[in-house]
């Protein structure tokens, strides 16, 4: 075992500065991820700051109608929690639909959103991963595939993000808070994940030494008929092979709202801003629904063993979005 240093963080300013001052640290939360990636080797950390203490565990109303999350909020206690169930369904629905109920215990928000891939070429550390190694190339492209991205993707890397919260949130239009040693920022969920590109080691948006402190839901889209349903090969954890979250507000059968995202297909939720702005005032139907979907998804390029994703993807935002225009959930 490589060994590594270790301090628990008693503040926020503490542990930005700890991880400043020890280059190849990282942030531990639950563990859930960085703790398995450690043990395959993958992860190699010379030094460990521990946040899983910081007074970050709130789930907080502010004034204007919307729910700041702690980052340190178990995932299971923010599926639970009420106001999230009655006005944000779509993200109660994700997480549930995430992992066992035991890592929902210990998984953290901030955590969940820094959940690296489970490409088993990034995990393999016999096989090239320009992820885990830049350079090495991609041993997934002409290899064993069909789990991977269908969108979004390069040479370089077709791997998926594989977050089912992160889905809801980009839907949801919530925002990511940040702290480091240049102070604090926020970045939009829909884009706090990076398409691979030339450097697909770089995961997200955040910078060296940020830590998540909170995630924020607006009340924009509080109250609005949501939801997350995602197709995988059994019924229980197991990573989506495509999945869906939508919020839809239709008023006298036309279409005044939609934000949608797709799971499982791209190295990032998949903000699906076409399928919005064909929606955008138009009739809520069925066939709408389809034309606009197709319209987003026509930008697929399926690899050799993953076209299925494609249909299947569509199949799932066509259902969801039809019965959330339903009049029962309007």
């Amino acid at each position: 075992m490589k060994p590594f240093g270790y301090v628990r963080a008693g503040s926020v300013d503490e542990a930005a500065e700890a991880f400043a001052a020890h280059p190849g640290a990282r942030y531990l939360g639950g563990g859930t991820n960085l703790v398995d990636l450690m043990k395959l080797g993958v992860e190699r950390p010379d030094f460990l700051v521990d946040v899983s203490r910081l007074p970050l565990d709130a789930v907080e109303e502010l004034p204007d109608g919307s729910l700041r999350v702690g980052a340190t909020v178990r995932n299971s206690d923010l599926a639970a929690h009420p106001l999230v169930r009655d006005r944000w369904p779509a993200l109660s629905q994700a997480l549930l639909a995430g992992a066992s109920g035991q890592l929902r215990n210990a998984a953290t928000t901030g955590g969940n959103l820094l959940q690296r891939t489970r490409c088993p070429y990034f995990q393999d550390l016999s096989k090239p991963c320009n992820k885990r190694e830049p350079g090495s190339g991609c041993g997934a492209l002409e290899s064993v595939h069909r789990d991977h991205a269908v969108l979004g993707y390069s040479e370089r890397c077709i791997a998926t993000n594989p977050s089912d919260m992160a889905v809801a949130l980009a839907a949801l239009d919530a925002t990511v808070e940040l702290y480091g040693r240049e102070g604090a920022r926020s970045v939009p969920a829909s884009e706090f994940h990076r398409l691979p590109g030339e450097h697909p080691e770089r995961d997200t948006e955040i910078r060296p030494g940020e830590l998540i402190t909170s995630v924020v839901l607006p009340a924009a889209t509080a109250g609005l008929p949501s939801a997350y349903r995602k197709a995988r090969d059994r019924a229980s954890y197991a990573f989506a092979l495509a999945s869906v979250a939508v919020v839809l507000r239709v008023s006298e059968g036309t279409v005044a709202y939609a934000g949608i995202a797709f799971g499982a297909l791209a190295h990032r939720p998949w903000r699906a801003t076409r399928a919005e702005e064909a929606l955008r005032g138009g009739p809520a139907t069925a066939g709408a629904f389809a034309d606009a979907v197709d319209r987003e998804l026509a930008a697929a390029r399926p690899l050799r063993d993953n076209a299925y994703k494609v249909p299947l993807a569509r199949n799932l935002a066509v259902d969801v979005l039809t019965r959330l225009a339903a009049p029962a959930a309007v």
